[in-house]
């Protein structure tokens, strides 16, 4: 954690002895997202995380080849639970909670940063691109994807259509925004696409 009074890292009291995997990886995690959700990925670095977490850098290392894949992996647990994809029964409602929630985060927090940033260095690392389509987008498709599925299921969207397609038009639009910021992303703009894609855009009758 960071000490308030005079903003230094201060490495967290640990018992002895050798702790489970898992509860050396929530460690780094916390402490990767504390940092890249109030600082960003600037703020970022394996020897400030050895401090924050109470792990090596040789493990850290170990773990995380790359401070790219360290932050990706960090974020993901970071705005796991924020960006969970609800299921209240109302295809509609959930589209809107999960995608104004995913705005909030990107455009009211260092995390959406650390996300154009991630995805502008995927594009000249192998390793970091195949990283993020495993830990991030693969993962956020699925999640979108399955709940489509149920919407279908239950009748709210036609059988014929293609829920990876309807992912694409409604994330792909917001990601299209945050890279090319020609206009905002707001929650009338995410409220419009909802709209759009369900109420269709043909006049009435035709």
């Amino acid at each position: 954690m960071t000490n308030q009074a005079d903003g230094t890292d201060r490495r967290p009291a640990r018992g002895r002895g050798r702790r489970p995997a898992e509860e050396v990886r929530a460690d780094v995690f916390r402490a990767v997202g504390d940092i890249l959700l109030g600082e960003g990925i600037a703020g970022l670095s394996f020897e400030r995380v050895a401090r924050l977490s109470g792990v090596s850098k040789t493990t850290l290392h170990k773990w995380w080849p790359s401070k790219g894949a360290l932050a990706l992996d960090g974020y993901f647990h970071a705005v796991e639970e924020t960006l969970a994809f609800p299921d209240t029964g109302d295809v509609r409602a959930d589209l809107l909670a999960q995608l104004r929630a995913f705005v909030r985060i990107m455009t009211r927090t260092p995390a959406g940063r650390v996300v154009t940033e991630l995805i502008g260095q995927a594009q000249t690392d192998p390793d970091l691109a195949a990283s993020f389509r495993r830990l991030y987008s693969s993962e956020r498709r699925r999640l979108a994807g399955e709940r489509l599925e149920r919407a279908k299921e239950q009748g709210q969207i036609r059988d014929d259509i293609d829920v990876r397609v309807l992912v694409d038009q409604l994330w792909g639009a917001v990601y299209h925004r945050l890279l090319v910021p020609d206009e905002p992303v707001t929650d009338d703009f995410v409220d419009a696409l909802v709209s759009h894609l369900l109420d269709g855009i043909s006049p009435a009758g035709r």
